[in-house]
C-alpha cells in the first residue's frame, strides 16, 4: 500500500487563475475521479494537499470550501472511491506559514496522519511549488500537464528529465497501477 497525495486544482478539478470560488465552479477533470477510485480500490490511501489562499483573500469561506470537497467525495462515492484525508492551507503567499506549498508542512502533516514515511508516498501536482514541496518532504513527485502543468514545464523544462510527467491524473493512475 502506498500513499498518493494529490494537489487539487488543476489535478483533480479544472483550475482558474481567478480561483475556484464555489461548488458550481468545482468541475472535475475528465477521468480524474475514476482514477482516484481506481487507485483507492487497488489498496492505496488517497490524500489531497491544496493551497487555498482564496480563503484569506475573502473570495469564498470555509463553508464553500467544505461544499466543494463534499461534492468531490459524493462524486467519488458514486464510483466506489473516496479521498481519505484533505489538507488545505488558507494562508496568503506572504504569510510565511509552514503549510503553504512550496513549504512541505501539509505533506508532512499528511504523512503523520497516516503514520507513513515519505518513502511510501508520491505527490502528484501541476506546479513547480508542488514539486518543491515534494522534494522538501523527501517524497517522489509526478507532474501532470493539466491545470498549470504545461506552464510549469515551459518555465522548468528540466522537470521532464528529472520527474515523471503524465498528460492527466488518469494517465498517472494507469501507469502507477500498470493497467
Amino acid at each position: 500500500m502506498a500513499l498518493i497525495i494529490l494537489d487539487r486544482d488543476g489535478v483533480i478539478n479544472d483550475d482558474s487563475d481567478h480561483y475556484i470560488r464555489s461548488v458550481e465552479e468545482w468541475v472535475p477533470i475528465s477521468g480524474s475521479l475514476a482514477a482516484i477510485a481506481n487507485l483507492q480500490q487497488a489498496g492505496h490511501k488517497i490524500a489531497v494537499a491544496t493551497n487555498q489562499s482564496g480563503l484569506a483573500r475573502g473570495y469564498y469561506d470555509v463553508a464553500a470550501l467544505a461544499a466543494m470537497h463534499s461534492k468531490m467525495q459524493r462524486l467519488l462515492a458514486e464510483l466506489g472511491g473516496q479521498v481519505d484525508y484533505i489538507a488545505y492551507c488558507p494562508h496568503l503567499p506572504g504569510d510565511q506559514c509552514h503549510c503553504r506549498k512550496p513549504a512541505p508542512g501539509m505533506l508532512q502533516d499528511i504523512l503523520q496522519q497516516f503514520e507513513m514515511s515519505a518513502d511510501d508516498a508520491v505527490f502528484v501536482g501541476d506546479s513547480y511549488s508542488d514539486y518543491q514541496a515534494a522534494t522538501a518532504a523527501g517524497m517522489d513527485f509526478s507532474l501532470v500537464r493539466t491545470g498549470k502543468g504545461e506552464r510549469t514545464l515551459a518555465a522548468h523544462p528540466e522537470l521532464c528529465a528529472e520527474q515523471p510527467v503524465f498528460a492527466t491524473l488518469s494517465a498517472f493512475a494507469c501507469a502507477y497501477l500498470g493497467t
